[in-house]
């Protein structure tokens, strides 16, 4: 009996989780390619311009309808645009197709660089997906319980337990928030593509956070 209580407790708890995702991405109106959720959303506090967050967004449309165009839904791509940099991320069937969506993204309005991630492997399970949802929660709950970083600063991209972080960030920033991260279970790997700044210039924006104990700072990498 308290075996089958546990059960439906965890069953309605990972049911509320999706729900909530569901009710989250809904709000910011993704598109989907193939499967694959599109873009971010406009965030009231953001360290990126109103007019390059207007233009990340389109970029993410224009780059999602060419991908359906041209490759329908046999792969599946999500689009992630921080400053005109590009991340593609999730899954297609051979290396051409891979090759292709980059091309196809690469060649739409407004993108500085792309940076593709795609795996050449099918498609996950709806588990496995929403494994990645669940734990971009957890993941943006530390970064907002990690008191000397400000969590709007990062976007956050979850795949297959690899994590991604975006952001206009100084190294400190960088060092704190990749710290937090590896901290998180589940978490495997961590890729930083961020554009660093300095601290003088997180001053003139206006977003410092109340200093703290802060480590020492390590070399940065590429991943970690």
């Amino acid at each position: 009996m308290n075996r089958f209580v546990t059960m439906k407790r965890l069953a309605g708890s990972l049911g509320a989780a999706l729900l909530l995702t569901g009710a989250l991405t809904a709000c910011v109106g993704p598109l989907i390619v193939g499967g694959a959720v599109v873009g971010g959303s406009l965030m009231a506090v953001d360290r990126r311009t109103s007019g390059t967050q207007l233009d990340d967004e389109g970029i993410e449309l224009r780059a999602a309808s060419q991908i359906r165009s041209n490759l329908g839904t046999r792969v599946r791509v999500s689009v992630t645009s921080y400053n005109r940099q590009v991340l593609l991320t999730g899954e297609v069937p051979n290396l051409q197709d891979k090759q292709r969506v980059e091309q196809l993204v690469a060649g739409v309005e407004g993108v500085n660089s792309v940076v593709n991630e795609l795996a050449v492997l099918n498609s996950p399970s709806m588990l496995d997906r929403s494994s990645d949802a669940l734990l971009t929660g957890r993941i943006k709950a530390r970064l907002l319980d990690t008191r000397d970083l400000q969590s709007s600063a990062f976007k956050v991209v979850t795949e297959r337990n690899t994590v991604y972080l975006m952001g206009r960030v100084t190294q400190r920033e960088a060092e704190r928030a990749t710290e937090a991260v590896r901290s998180v279970p589940g978490v495997q790997k961590v890729v930083r593509m961020f554009e660093l700044i300095s601290e003088q210039e997180l001053e003139r924006l206006g977003t410092v956070p109340d200093p703290r104990t802060q480590p020492a700072a390590r070399p940065s990498t590429a991943s970690q």
